[in-house]
C-alpha cells in the first residue's frame, strides 16, 4: 500500500522534514511506501486526516492541542506516530535593523507565515499571552507559500518573519543573506506571562549554532510537533513505521531533521492514551516502560 504524508507549503520547514521521514522509511522497510504531498500546513492537515483523505500528516503542536482539545471544533480522533520536535518560536530580523524586543515591532509589517501553517498559531498564543493580538497590534502579513517570507524581510517588505525549528528554511535564508539575521524571542519576564496564559505551551530554547551566525542558546515559548494518524489507520502500517523511525535512531547519525525524532522524545512528548495502537504495541516489544 501506499500511504500518503501530508506537510505544508513549498519553503517551510515540514516538507524538509517530511523528505526525511519518508527517507528514512524508506532505508529501512523498502516495502513501505510513504508519498509526501503538499498541503496548507497545519490546519488543512488535521481536517484531511478525518476525511481519511491522509493517512498520516505533520502537525504543529497548537494544532494538536486545539483538535484533540475541541477548541472551536469537535476532539478530533487522531493519534500519535511519532514526536517530531520542539519548536521555539521567534522573529528574525536583518542585522542592519534596529528592532531587539517585540515591543519594536509593533505596528511593523510581520509576516506570520503561511495562512494554514501551526507557526501562525503558536505566534497568535505568543502575542496573546503578551496582551497582543497578532492580526490587530501589528501589520499582518500572510503567506500563500511559506518561502515567499524571507524574501519579505530581505527586501524591506516585511520588518521581521515569525517561525521555529531548528534548520528552520525561512531563518536559514535570512541568516545566510549578505545582511545577517538577528532573532528576537520572549525575554525571560514575557515567557513566564506566555506561560502563565497559556499553560499547554512549554518553555523551549533554540540551541546555539541551529542558524548560521546564531552563536548563543534563544530561549523561547513553543511545543512540540506530531506526526498524526487518521482514524483506523493498520495497526500494522503504523507498528512498521515506528520500528523503520527506531531503526533510524539506533543506526545513529540520523539527518537533521530527524534529530529529535526519538522512541524516547516521543514517550515523553505525547500522552500514551494518544499512542497509535501499532506504535505502542512496537514500544512494547522493543522494551520501553
Amino acid at each position: 500500500m501506499k500511504v500518503r504524508l501530508g506537510t505544508a507549503t513549498p519553503g517551510g520547514g515540514f516538507p524538509v522534514y517530511g523528505a526525511a521521514f519518508v527517507e528514512a522509511v524508506h532505508r529501512f522497510d523498502p516495502g513501505l511506501e510513504i508519498e509526501g504531498i503538499n498541503t496548507k500546513g497545519s490546519t488543512e492537515n488535521v481536517p484531511m486526516l478525518e476525511a481519511g483523505t491522509l493517512d498520516i500528516a505533520l502537525v504543529q503542536g497548537e494544532v494538536v492541542h486545539e483538535s484533540l482539545s475541541g477548541i472551536g471544533r469537535p476532539p478530533a480522533d487522531l493519534r500519535i506516530v511519532t514526536a517530531m520536535y520542539a519548536t521555539a518560536g521567534m522573529f528574525v530580523v536583518r542585522a542592519d535593523q534596529p528592532y531587539r524586543r517585540i515591543t519594536d515591532l509593533l505596528g511593523k509589517p510581520i509576516a506570520w507565515g503561511a495562512q494554514g501553517s501551526g507557526l501562525v498559531i503558536l505566534g497568535r498564543y505568543a502575542m496573546d499571552g503578551l496582551g497582543l493580538d497578532a492580526a490587530k497590534d501589528f501589520q499582518p502579513i500572510y503567506l500563500e507559500r511559506a518561502g515567499d517570507g524571507p524574501a519579505m524581510v530581505l527586501d524591506g517588505r516585511a520588518a521581521a518573519l515569525w517561525g521555529g525549528g531548528a534548520g528552520w528554511p525561512g531563518f536559514t535564508t535570512v541568516a545566510k543573506s549578505e545582511k545577517g539575521a538577528r532573532f528576537i524571542a520572549p525575554d525571560t519576564r514575557e515567557i513566564a506571562r506566555i506561560l502563565a496564559k497559556h499553560s499547554f505551551l512549554k518553555p523551549v530554547t533554540q540551541a546555539a549554532g541551529s542558524f548560521p551566525g546564531q552563536d548563543a542558546a534563544i530561549p523561547s515559548v513553543g511545543s512540540w510537533s506530531f506526526v498524526m494518524a487518521r482514524p483506523g489507520l493498520d495497526e500494522a502500517v503504523a507498528y512498521r513505521i515506528a520500528k523503520a523511525l527506531h531503526a533510524q535512531e539506533k543506526a545513529g547519525s540520523p539527518p537533521a531533521q530527524l534529530a529529535d525524532t526519538t522512541a524516547e522524545n516521543t514517550l515523553a512528548a505525547a500522552p500514551r492514551a494518544r499512542l497509535h495502537p501499532g506504535v505502542a504495541r512496537y514500544f512494547r516489544e522493543a522494551g520501553f516502560p
